[in-house]
């Protein structure tokens, strides 16, 4: 088993020193989504992975998005008892962070060599062998749900099913760079300065929750606004970088076989981009869910929107048989919602066609 460690810096120490062990663990009692951390030794350098769970059920990999960890990108959705009863009722979760993005994680040195997406999909390959995980359930956003498609498509075995919250799938257009070229300067010379938080709040959030002059910001903003003052510009800078710098993946996307479900908010800013990559995938196996009034990060906006697409999701791997009175009141949707493809059981399981659910905006 892993060995403790006090701190990072003494865990960075002896990686210089050559210690030969492939990871550490960290206790994570005392934070809201318990767990226990592993720093997982890579081709990229130690990774943190925080496991949640009972080891011995299937496996949910999770990635989140650019300059976020598994709390500040998943804790809504973990928060929400119903969701959080179904994902580990049926599964363990490993949460993965990119590199130097987890809690109390030191600044990579800026002269330390630049990582690729592809870099990123080999060192989630890494953490599988160190667990010894065969074929996953997958769940990431934005940036994290590029990234685990990606892996699917290389690691095309390793991946039952894909959940992916405001997927991109092409590589960043002329405007995108520029615009992520601005806030990779600003993170570069500024640091973690009040544009690159404002640029990056814009990108998860709606403007319902993000407040204005009338309406103060909501909580769950103003949690993540203190999230990303502990985030090292340097770490965010690299992972912005090599998102940056993605492949176009979208014409690649009809030969990926494994299951997906979709979801995005309808004031995302990559609402277009995952309505297109929708297009692009198998429609016998993908369906797309739309929040009305939410921004990228269903995750935390409307965690609530994800609960019945879940479930009748995970009804086609065998792992979730939903009765009429284990569906919760306070989901905004209900199985009428669920277009009738959804439930007729198929040879892969269930049969999945895209379709659009419009959520009420309470």
């Amino acid at each position: 088993m892993p060995q403790p460690f006090e701190d990072f810096r003494e865990r960075e120490e002896r990686g210089k020193m050559g210690d030969s062990s492939d990871s550490v663990s960290v206790d994570m009692e005392g934070v809201s989504l318990g767990g226990k951390e592993y720093l997982v030794r890579t081709c990229l350098g130690y990774v943190s992975v925080t496991v949640l769970g009972d080891s011995d059920k299937p496996a949910l990999v999770t990635y989140p998005d650019l300059a976020l960890n598994y709390m500040s990108c998943f804790q809504g959705l973990f928060l929400c008892p119903e969701a959080c009863s179904l994902l580990l009722h049926n599964f363990c979760i490993y949460h993965i962070s990119p590199p130097g993005h987890e809690l109390g994680a030191s600044a990579i040195s800026l002269d330390d060599p630049l990582y690729s997406v592809d870099d990123l999909v080999d060192q989630i390959a890494e953490v599988l062998d160190f667990f010894g995980l065969g074929a996953v359930m997958c769940m990431g956003v934005t940036a994290g749900a590029f990234i685990l498609t990606q892996f699917a498509m290389k690691y095309r075995p390793r991946v039952m099913g894909l959940i992916l919250v405001s997927p991109i799938c092409e590589a960043a257009t002329w405007t995108e760079w520029l615009y992520n070229k601005v806030m990779s300067n600003l993170l570069y010379f500024y640091g973690m300065c009040g544009v690159v938080k404002e640029i990056l709040l814009n990108r998860y959030f709606s403007k319902e929750v993000r407040g204005g002059v009338q309406v103060p910001e909501s909580d769950i903003v103003q949690a993540c606004r203190r999230s990303l003052d502990e985030r090292h510009s340097s770490n965010v800078w690299r992972f912005l970088e090599a998102m940056n710098g993605r492949p176009d993946i979208s014409e690649r996307l009809r030969k990926l076989q494994c299951r997906t479900l979709i979801f995005v908010g309808d004031s995302s800013p990559f609402h277009s981009e995952a309505l297109y990559m929708t297009s692009k995938l198998d429609r016998r196996y993908s369906a797309l869910v739309e929040v009305q009034a939410c921004g990228s990060m269903v995750t935390e906006e409307q965690p609530h929107a994800m609960l019945i697409p879940l479930e009748y999701f995970l009804m086609g791997y065998g792992l979730y048989r939903p009765s009429q009175s284990s569906v919760s009141p306070r989901s905004p949707l209900s199985p009428s919602c669920i277009a009738p493809e959804l439930l007729s059981p198929e040879s892969m399981g269930l049969k999945l066609k895209p379709i659009k659910t419009r959520i009420p905006h309470s």
